[in-house]
């Protein structure tokens, strides 16, 4: 799963959203005695929403065979099942169902994530499910439902965002009924950005930690990162690489700007200034993030637009939700390096490391957490 502008314009938001949909329909049935009826709604609507887009998937090589299908479309699912052969031989994803059907959707998104945050806070509210334990969002496969359950949060004096998700994981459990398919969302994204999101999605089938969405998606980011660049090197095109390096040129730029703000708020909620001087600074920060971007757009980015959407609404659940995808990216590549570089031995540890109380998988982490910056 992913949040927000880590990748294009086309795809203001994350790729993914892990665990949404992942609770069978048998289990739904069991839990007005356990959850609440409100949950019971919630998770009905996952389910139907998610066999829905099962049953509008085919088999890719029915697919390319149909004379029917369009050649840039043909041509798009010969090169995603190329990405997913490089995935199983090169970097040890999972061999099985995911990614072997491709599904038009006729919409813009897969679902809709609904994200929210204190006025103060920068910690996301979060939401309990059965299996995949406490995450910081809910999904919706309609953007009207997730409008509409995004109103009580505002009502609440809560920020809230609603963005849209191209893609998500159902970690591997659905993979009896034919896995995560590829999906029109997003299959004809840029080469390399299509195998970050594929290489992300399949890296949450290899290990997950329940309610840990910060370990979840930073290890997935990692995976993606080291295995588009390892792609890219071994098949892309020069031009491809250019485009990809100007890509990630200006989401580099992003974290920059983001992580910045993100710090100076987190540190103005946690000081003891009274709440009114805390709003007035939070304003303050969120204007000189916009000027910043502004800037940012004119003198490295020659215009381009992308990111607009999202500076133009951001505020404390837009920051907090990106910092599950950024926050411990690096220190998931520094074990990789730690591990040899070895897949194999890089998924074992992720997966010890998923099932260790979170105190303790975080101390582990620590150790491999980058030296913050010296400045001056």
């Amino acid at each position: 799963m992913r949040l927000w502008p880590r990748r294009r314009a086309a795809r203001w938001g994350l790729a993914g959203a892990l665990g949404v949909v992942a609770t069978p329909l048998a289990v739904v049935a069991v839990l007005c005695a356990t959850s609440g009826c409100a949950s019971v709604d919630y998770l009905g609507q996952s389910a139907v929403g998610h066999f829905s887009l099962l049953h509008a998937a085919r088999p890719v090589q029915e697919a390319i065979a149909d004379p029917l299908v369009p050649e840039p479309l043909r041509m798009r699912l010969q090169l995603t099942q190329r990405m997913r052969d490089f995935a199983v031989h090169e970097l040890k994803l999972p061999d099985n169902a995911s990614y072997r059907s491709y599904a038009d959707l006729k919409r813009s998104a897969a679902v809709w994530n609904v994200v929210a945050a204190p006025e103060l806070s920068l910690k996301l509210q979060t939401w309990c499910f059965p299996i995949v334990g406490c995450v910081g969002y809910r999904g919706y496969y309609d953007k009207a439902s997730a409008d509409a359950a995004a109103e009580p949060l505002r009502a609440e004096g809560l920020d809230v965002g609603v963005y849209p998700v191209p893609a998500y994981s159902t970690l591997g459990w659905m993979n009896w009924l034919g896995g995560d398919p590829l999906l029109s969302t997003f299959v004809q994204w840029p080469e390399g950005e299509l195998a970050q999101l594929m290489f992300h999605e399949l890296a949450h089938q290899v290990a997950f930690a329940a309610g840990d969405t910060t370990f979840n998606e930073s290890f997935a980011t990692a995976v993606e990162r080291i295995g588009s660049k390892r792609w890219l090197e071994a098949n892309a095109t020069s031009d491809v690489r250019e485009q990809q390096a100007a890509i990630e040129s200006r989401r580099q730029d992003f974290r920059h700007l983001v992580r910045a703000c993100r710090d100076e708020l987190d540190a103005v909620y946690k000081s003891a200034l009274p709440d009114a001087d805390k709003r007035a600074r939070k304003a303050e920060l969120l204007a000189k993030l916009r000027d910043d971007y502004a800037t940012t757009k004119r003198e490295r980015w020659n215009g381009f637009k992308g990111y607009d959407r999202w500076f133009a609404e951001v505020n404390n659940a837009a920051l907090g939700a990106q910092a599950a995808y950024d926050d411990k990216v690096e220190t998931f590549q520094r074990l990789f390096e730690a591990e040899g570089e070895d897949f194999t031995t890089f998924y074992a540890e992720v997966r010890r490391l998923a099932a260790l109380p979170k105190k303790e998988r975080d101390d582990v982490l620590g150790k491999y957490m980058p030296a913050p910056a010296v400045s001056g």
